[in-house]
Order: structure tokens, then C-alpha cells, then sequence
């Protein structure tokens, strides 16, 4: 079984061409050292009391019951166990063989047979030849025409974020390198800022942060292939490694929602574009935290909801507000400065994405578990979250709205993507919102839907979810696209061959969904407006 939860894209030349392969040193090797020793200290710990509880659990009678049972069983096979164990010589079973020469053979065989090397002479099996370490290091080059995304993926209980890389020009999408995460990813946002050990080394970089079950937030370095650890964590591990040098400090217990970190799953992660060193994360303890990433210390704790916060967006031009959506059914628009100083919404159910406007940031979207999609004023603030009054409402699936995402080009253009396995575009120009087209892309029930973050690719539409593949989906050489939005890009005008890059589901993963082959629309369920 495998699923990708959440993914995002990584815009083209900001990865490092030849991405570094990470290298063990003294240093990281005592570090290592020490975690191992604090988990195996923690482990027997855990185990001693496991054996206390279960041994005050037994009846002082079952116990003698058994010794009398052991001593009858014992009594009875010692004489056929001596004749069988016999033949393995188990009284010499540690002593030393010798060979024709009379001497002994170890474990590592004859120590004449050895090879030993001179002081600074390299052992020709030990040392890699040019030649493949070019090879090695060709395999790795990602170009600056090439886009990186990345996909919180769980596969056979084992949580791994997939970084990918997508050749536009070529239709290829592969993955590069995986990084192993602690639980079950939810959210992703991608950083231009260097975080912890690398902030001292450069101003900008390529660096993700993950929210998954575990209450803290790992950052890690795109650029670095292979790596152990993140460079950062956000939240009590980040500040016991701070203590104790080492990544992830001790084991954290569960506890009340505080001021300094979460203490619940992250659900929702926003970067702050304008304010580069501000994060904001939203969790299942209810609380919307801002983090410093210079300090990686929180610098603020927001309560304005009475249930899980799962979704951010801060504003495209008001930098300082934030968009909040919580399963308390509420919308919250608040100034970070003045966090008293806020507008609430409210909706039928749980609330799944908010979103600004990036073409007119006096509107935001709000999705369901309803399968309802709004657009709201913000300049219409009603009395109360039940007096809310939306622009308009769409009932865009029968299940839960559970991605979504804007155009960066063309003002309108909308994707929704739910539960019911069904990815629909949406024409909402003028306040009347028309479906474009729907398709099921055989990525099972979706989890995430993300246009490219560049103009020169901003077309193709990132899909994933519960069968655990990417779909990569070029949306301009859809015909009902085309037709819909030659008005305001003629470059539309034409029809083309449609095209899809992507990996197919596992045959034995797969369900008869009038699906999709990949790189072609044989078989597609469609529904293209003419």
C-alpha cells in the first residue's frame, strides 16, 4: 500500500545543478552515536517497564504451576537432547580451527592472506575511479530547465518525502533522491532561506519543511542527497537537540497546547514571501504558530479556533495577514501584528484549502469536506461566522474538496480535486463559475493538485493521492482548455495533441476507473464542454 499525501512544486534554477552527496565526518559520527545511544537508553527503559507491569500481572501460583511443568519437561528429554547435541561439539564450539600450517583461522580467515598498503598508498578496491564518480555525478545534474517536485509519500508503513524531478521539454518525470521522515507527511512549503547549520554558510537556498504527525517541523536541504538528518526543527525536539547537540533531542510526550511549540500533527504550512524569515504553521492542538527562521524559535502563538487549524495562505500585497481554516467550521482573516484585530467566516463543514486571490487579493476561496467551493469579500465582513454571505457558491464534488489550487496567468482558471477521484477544472470569470472539464487520473482519491510555479510551464497541473503516483498533466493541450481561455492567451488558439507525464499506478494497487494510459488520452472519462 502506498499513498502520497501532500506534494509542491520547486521553481527551475533555484536547485543546485550538481546537488552535494552527503559525507559522514568525526563530528556527525559522534552526534550519530549519541542519538543511537539516547533511543537504545529509552528502549530499555520502555522494555524494563514493560517487564515489571507484566511480571506484577502474574499469580504467584501460575508461576509455580509453570517451574513444576518446566522441571517434568526438562526431566524427560535430558537424556535424548545430550545424545542430539552430540554431534554439534557445542563444549569446543569457541575454539579456534587451525589450517595445514598449523595456524589459527579467525573469523577474517588466515592473517597472512592479508593485503596491507603503505602509508598513503590507495587501495584499489576502496577508491572509486574518475570515471564513475563522472558518471555518478551526471546522474545527479538537474538542469536550470528543469523543475523539482516534491511528494509526501507512505509506502509499506514507511513515510519518505520523493523529490522529482520533471523534464517539460523531454515529458520525463523521475525521482532523484528520497528523504526519510518520522511519520506521515501532511503539508509541504518550499524555502528560499537558508535554516539552521546552513544559514551561516549562504543567503539563499533550496530547502523544504515538512509537517507530518509528529508535532515538530523538519526542515531539510533540497541540495543535499543522502542526508541523515534536517538542518532544522522547528518545535520541543528542535530545542532539546539545541541542548543536547544532537538532532531530535529525547523522546517528546504528548502535552497541552503551549506558546512555544506544538504539541499535536502540523496540518498546514505557509512561508511568508515578502517576509522570507517568517513561517507559519497551523496544527491538530488548534493553535497557528509563527515561526522565526533565523532563530528557528516560535515568535508568536495564535488561538483563534476551537478545532484543528488544516489550512494557511498569507496575503499576496498585506504581508502581515494570514488566512486561517479550521474544522471548527470557521475562516479566519487576522494582521499578525494585531492578532485581536481579525474577520471571521463561516461554512457548512469542515474546511479543507483557503486561498487568496493572487489576481485580486479582495477575494479568497474556501473548500469542504462538504464538496463545496466559496469565494468570499474580505470587504464584507459579516456580523457572524453564520451571517457569512459568499460571492458565490459551488457545489464542486459530491465528497470532500480536498485540493486545490489558482492560475498563476490566467485570472479564473481553477482546479478542484476530491475524494471522489475526479480532478475538474473550473471556469469562474465574471462570478460565474462553469466546469471546464473532469477527469480521474489513476491516482485514486486526490490529495493534492498544484499548477508549476513558472510562466513558461504554468499550464501543467501536479496530481497525486491515494494509490502513491504523480501525474503531471499539461493542461493547455486539453482542447476544452484551449477553447475556454484563447480569449485571454492566444497562444491557446489550435488544437494539440494532449499529453501527461507520470508513472503508472501498480497493476495490483489499480481499480477500474475509466482512467488514464500515461502519455496519452486513450480511455480518459471525460466530460470537455464544447
Amino acid at each position: 500500500m502506498s499513498m502520497i499525501t501532500t506534494s509542491a512544486w520547486v521553481r527551475r534554477g533555484v536547485a543546485a545543478q550538481f546537488p552535494t552527496k552527503y559525507e559522514i565526518d568525526e563530528e556527525e559520527m559522534n552526534r550519530i552515536s549519541q542519538l543511537a545511544r539516547t533511543q537504545l537508553e529509552e528502549a530499555q527503559g520502555d522494555l524494563k517497564a514493560a517487564q515489571e507491569a507484566e511480571a506484577e500481572e502474574m499469580d504467584e501460583d501460575t508461576k509455580e504451576d509453570d517451574a513444576m511443568d518446566d522441571a517434568k519437561d526438562e526431566k524427560k528429554t535430558d537424556g535424548k537432547d545430550d545424545d542430539d547435541l552430540k554431534e554439534y561439539d557445542l563444549d569446543h564450539y569457541d575454539s579456534d580451527e587451525v589450517d595445514e600450517d598449523g595456524e589459527k583461522i579467525t573469523m577474517f580467515g588466515n592473517v597472512k592472506s592479508l593485503v596491507y598498503h603503505q602509508p598513503n598508498e590507495e587501495d584499489p578496491y576502496l577508491v572509486i575511479p574518475e570515471e564513475e564518480d563522472d558518471e555518478e555525478r551526471e546522474e545527479l545534474q538537474i538542469l536550470p530547465t528543469d523543475n523539482l517536485l516534491l511528494a509526501g509519500k507512505v509506502e509499506d508503513e514507511v513515510a519518505h518525502l520523493e523529490v522529482y524531478v520533471y523534464e517539460d521539454q523531454d515529458d520525463n518525470l523521475y525521482v532523484h533522491h528520497d528523504i526519510m521522515l518520522p511519520a506521515i507527511p501532511l503539508c509541504l512549503e518550499w524555502l528560499d532561506i537558508p535554516v539552521g547549520k546552513a544559514a551561516a554558510e549562504k543567503t539563499a537556498g533550496n530547502f523544504v519543511a515538512v509537517g507530518t504527525m509528529e508535532p515538530d517541523i523538519e526542515i531539510w536541504d533540497l541540495d543535499i542527497v543522502d542526508c541523515m538528518y534536517p538542518n532544522a526543527i522547528l518545535g520541543q525536539g528542535g530545542a532539546e537537540g539545541a541542548e543536547t547537540g544532537q538532532a531530535g533531542g529525547k523522546k517528546k510526550t504528548k502535552g497541552k497546547a503551549n506558546e512555544a511549540y506544538h504539541v499535536d500533527a502540523i496540518l498546514a504550512l505557509a512561508a511568508n514571501r515578502q517576509h522570507r524569515n517568517l513561517l507559519a504553521s497551523g496544527s491538530a492542538d488548534r493553535t497557528v504558530k509563527l515561526w522565526d527562521l533565523t532563530t528557528t524559535a516560535c515568535a508568536k502563538s495564535y488561538a483563534h479556533h476551537t478545532d484543528k487549524v488544516c489550512a494557511l495562505d498569507w496575503h499576496p500585497t498585506e504581508s502581515p495577514v494570514l488566512l486561517s481554516g479550521s474544522y471548527d467550521r470557521t475562516v479566519v482573516a487576522a494582521d499578525m501584528r494585531a492578532p485581536d484585530a481579525q474577520a471571521r467566516w463561516g461554512v457548512d463543514t469542515d474546511v479543507e484549502n483557503v486561498r487568496w486571490d493572487v489576481h485580486d487579493a479582495n477575494y479568497f476561496y474556501v473548500t469542504t469536506d462538504g464538496g463545496m467551493v466559496y469565494r468570499y469579500d474580505v470587504r464584507t465582513t459579516p456580523t457572524t461566522p453564520a451571517a457569512s454571505k459568499p460571492v458565490w457558491t459551488l457545489q464542486a464534488h459530491d465528497e470532500s474538496v480536498s485540493a486545490f489550487d489558482l492560475h498563476s496567468t490566467i485570472p479564473g482558471f481553477l482546479v478542484t480535486g476530491s475524494a471522489d477521484k475526479q480532478v475538474k477544472l473550473w471556469n469562474v470569470e465574471n462570478d460565474k463559475p462553469s466546469m471546464v472539464v473532469s477527469r480521474k487520473l489513476e491516482v485514486g482519491k486526490v490529495f493534492s493538485t498544484a499548477f508549476a510555479p513558472d510562466p513558461a510551464v504554468s499550464f501543467r497541473l501536479a496530481v497525486a493521492g491515494s494509490k502513491g503516483v504523480v501525474q503531471v498533466w499539461d493542461t493547455s493541450t486539453n482542447g476544452a482548455v484551449r477553447r475556454t481561455f484563447v480569449s485571454r492567451m492566444p497562444s491557446l488558439e489550435g488544437e494539440v495533441k494532449e499529453r501527461m507525464v507520470g508513472v503508472a499506478a501498480d497493476q495490483d494497487e489499480s481499480e477500474d476507473e475509466g482512467g488514464v494510459e500515461v502519455g496519452g488520452q486513450d480511455g480518459w472519462e471525460s466530460m470537455d464542454e464544447e
